[in-house]
């Protein structure tokens, strides 16, 4: 049984938490895609755990997780991660897998995205700064260096002096800066962590496939969300990858034939981090008390995220590509203590009405929502335990969104912890 978990929105969605709860039903758990600029978070009794790239499942006792060939890895990032697992005592040596595939993120990358994003000028992304664009480029330019590179230090070494002579001269004759990476230092700090690492590494697709043929249930975990895909995402405000469903079979080695369901994740309302078009952005000091009610700061960078009412445009496209069979709405609670709460039901542009996003980016840019306003709840829901609890302006809610996104929704989270949520059945 394969499972894949995908962010319907421009992501922060909550699939960390999704992640977590789905985890007890599943021996393994993977990433497909992105890399340590994501950010999940996850809270267990009141205990908060943020991840960048280790899978949120790695909280569960026998459950395997591994990061797929489509994630890039940050070494230095995955060691910090490391030894917040080690502090709190939770083990993952036998349980931890990295792909032989997967390309890795240096210090190179990271001051290359920097300044790349500086050098755009009125068109800057915003990116986290942390490379994950830059690794990609150099992984489509054929002069990445591969995890299984990494950990042989006469191939790292071969392959770091072809890659830091072009870096080099991009950052001395185009950028004129004095950035100028050595092979020798980046060799002596880095080699201690493709040690550590090194015990991790394996061919992860004949693992998984392997594991499948056994009975083993799988659980996909992709990073960012649908429009932040590199294809289908607003573009050029997108991440480097296809953080899609279809990322999966991509990023771990996975036939198509294999996938057995795939749940979207969808907020309650809608954010986005950095820059792009967002239609139903909420400008001003209500935006304001939005974000400080959902608590939307970026786990990786702290970032506040824009925030917006629900948009089933959007969702509904996200179905479509997605081939979502049910969806996970999560953050409910944030809605609560609003009298009426809007929700976009279509987009119009010079007096056309569209019933899905334009994939061209200045219509994107200047359409605006046809919203329908519904009655809020106003009623604490953390003491929910069963659907029919729930108040019945909160089930019109979620009844609405099911008819406008055309898939049905099967669990609700109503708080960060793990006991927060609801299931439909």
């Amino acid at each position: 049984m394969v499972t894949i978990v995908v962010g319907t929105q421009w992501g922060d969605e909550g699939k960390g938490k999704v992640i977590d709860f789905l985890a007890a039903g599943h021996q393994l758990i993977a990433r497909y895609q992105g890399g340590s600029n994501a950010g999940h978070t996850v809270v267990v009794n009141g205990k908060r755990y943020i991840f960048h790239l280790i899978p949120s499942g790695i909280l569960h006792q026998g459950v395997e997780c591994l990061l797929g060939n489509g994630v890039v890895i940050d070494p230095v990032s995955l060691e910090t991660e490391l030894q917040t697992l080690e502090k709190e005592g939770i083990p993952y040596a036998g349980r931890l897998w990295i792909s032989e595939n997967s390309h890795v993120t240096l210090p190179s990358h990271k001051a290359l995205d920097k300044m790349e994003d500086r050098f755009r000028g009125k068109g800057m992304l915003g990116t986290t700064g942390r490379g994950i664009g830059t690794t990609y480029a150099d992984k489509s330019a054929r002069i990445g260096i591969r995890m299984v590179d990494f950990i042989k230090p006469e191939v790292f070494r071969a392959k770091l002096e072809i890659n830091l002579q072009l870096k080099n001269y991009l950052f001395k004759k185009y950028y004129e800066t004095d950035d100028i990476f050595q092979v020798d230092r980046i060799i002596e700090d880095y080699a201690p962590l493709a040690e550590r690492l090194r015990p991790m590494v394996r061919d992860t697709a004949y693992y998984l496939n392997d594991a499948l043929k056994s009975g083993r249930n799988l659980l996909c975990e992709g990073a960012q969300g649908t429009f932040l895909d590199i294809d289908f995402g607003t573009y050029p405000y997108v991440t480097a990858s296809n953080s899609i469903a279809g990322g999966a079979c991509t990023g771990l080695g996975l036939g198509p034939t294999r996938i057995n369901r795939v749940i979207g994740v969808a907020k309650a309302y809608t954010t986005r981090v950095g820059e792009g078009p967002f239609p139903t952005e909420i400008a001003g000091v209500f935006g304001d008390r939005f974000r400080d009610l959902g608590a939307e700061y970026g786990a990786t960078t702290g970032r506040p995220r824009r925030c917006g009412w629900f948009d089933s445009v959007l969702v509904r496209y996200s179905g479509i590509i997605n081939g979502l069979d049910e969806l996970f709405i999560t953050k409910l609670d944030v809605l609560s203590n609003l009298p009426s709460i809007k929700l976009a039901t279509a987009y119009e542009l010079n007096g056309a009405r569209f019933d899905r996003p334009p994939l061209n980016f200045q219509d994107f840019s200047s359409i605006k929502p046809v919203y329908e306003e519904m009655e809020g709840w106003q009623t604490d829901l953390s003491g929910i335990r069963a659907w029919k609890q729930l108040p019945v302006n909160a089930r019109r809610y979620l009844d609405r969104i099911e008819e406008l996104c055309q898939v049905p929704i099967s669990t609700i989270s109503f708080g960060p912890d793990r006991a927060q949520t609801l299931s439909r059945a």
